[in-house]
């Protein structure tokens, strides 16, 4: 019997939790039920709000290398025998250390990109310009980092988007990210990631690249097209990065289905103004829904609508949608285009043009059962599993 791998795996949780910390619950409780012994290395950046003064002086230091994280996954990595290292988030105070701790150790690390941070400091490709509008942004892809610094892209802070240019740059110089291997969740992610170079040089090993999509261990009663409500249901964020201003705009002229919308956020306002000036009777805000909830709701509606404004991550509302067989409405760009198969699984329309969301919304036809099929063949943890498997297998020999 082949011994099982030991796998640790290492996250570093932002303040305010996301969906990244979704994906690696999933995935360890994954590796579990499979027989693997998983080892879970975190920090949490509330840790943050407990630094002295001389900590914080010296954060700029450990965001490039921290020595208590190369010290400590060292450590474990020794006692438990680990075989393979696998990364999820670095920032702040996991830093790139944990790939030299591997490297120390002669056992391979692998990290799975999330967003396109280690290309865009502020991880979206998306800014606003001199006018206030948000505007898809390559510049740090295409002229190099100091484009961050200029637009101060993250945090809207000169010094904060210095400091993580910094850290990207000197990992560059020294060749850490070309001795990583590297989880995009899509084949988008993946040329994002080959189109940036330094100087003549590509930042990353394309031979070290991979594509495995997140996935969802969904199970709900499948209900077919004509029992579902006749409605289309909007999840997530109010602003405009969610498109929600042009979803509201593309229904001012869709009379016959129903629009639900579930969220807050900063646009919430002017949306329910929107909605009273041009007696949108057919849309209904419920404001923040608890996730449980939000499913349910998916699984009864006609379609799921991502208008999305940005490249977007990998939206695990995506998978949950098609686990129910719910296709999804959504813009032609980014990782959200790139997921959607025209007639199969979903729609995709014009990314910035309302009037194309409401003819897609209008030819919407009956694909539960196509969108379940892609689920399951594409997105589901058996499939994930396999995937996974895969590439441990490949980077190990």
């Amino acid at each position: 019997m082949t011994r099982k791998l030991r796998v640790l795996m290492v996250h570093n949780y932002y303040q305010v939790p996301g969906g990244e910390d979704t994906v690696v619950a999933n995935e360890k409780k994954m590796l579990e039920d499979h027989g693997h012994e998983v080892v879970l290395y975190s920090r949490n950046n509330m840790e943050l709000n407990r630094l002295n003064k001389f900590q914080k002086m010296l954060l700029p230091l450990t965001t490039i290398f921290s020595l208590k994280t190369y010290k400590q996954v060292k450590q474990i990595i020794k006692k438990q025998k680990i075989d393979i290292v696998h990364v999820h988030n670095t920032l702040t105070l996991v830093s790139p250390s944990v790939y030299y701790a591997a490297f120390s150790s002669k056992v391979p690390v692998i990290q799975t990109i999330h967003n396109f941070r280690l290309v865009c400091p502020a991880a979206t490709f998306y800014r606003e310009d001199a006018q206030g509008r948000g505007v898809i942004c390559e510049g740090c892809v295409k002229n190099g980092l100091q484009c961050s610094i200029k637009y101060k892209c993250y945090r809207g802070s000169i010094l904060q988007t210095l400091g993580l240019a910094l850290t990207l740059k000197i990992h560059r110089l020294l060749g850490t990210y070309r001795k990583v291997h590297y989880i995009c969740l899509t084949d988008f992610n993946k040329k994002k990631l080959l189109e940036t170079k330094d100087g003549k040089q590509s930042i990353f090993d394309a031979n070290k690249l991979y594509v495995k999509p997140n996935f969802a261990d969904f199970k709900k009663d499948f209900i077919p097209y004509e029992e579902r409500k006749n409605q289309v249901v909007f999840a997530g964020r109010l602003d405009k990065l969610k498109g929600i201003r042009l979803l509201l705009e593309a229904w001012k002229d869709i009379k016959d289905l129903e629009l639900i919308i579930c969220g807050t956020g900063p646009e919430e306002h002017w949306c329910r103004k929107y909605i009273e000036e041009n007696k949108l009777t057919n849309v209904k805000m419920l404001g923040f829904v608890e996730n449980p909830q939000v499913k349910n709701i998916v699984g009864e509606s006609k379609a799921l609508v991502l208008p999305t404004q940005w490249y977007e991550g990998f939206p695990m509302s995506i998978v949950e949608s098609l686990a129910t067989g719910t296709p999804i409405i959504g813009s032609n760009i980014g990782n959200v285009g790139s997921l959607i198969e025209n007639g199969v699984n979903g729609l995709k329309f014009q990314f910035d043009s309302a009037t194309d969301l409401q003819k897609a919304v209008e030819s919407l036809t009956n694909m539960t059962n196509s969108s379940l099929n892609y689920y399951r063949k594409n997105l589901s943890q058996k499939e994930n599993y396999n995937q996974l498997s895969k590439i441990y297998k490949t980077i190990l020999n």
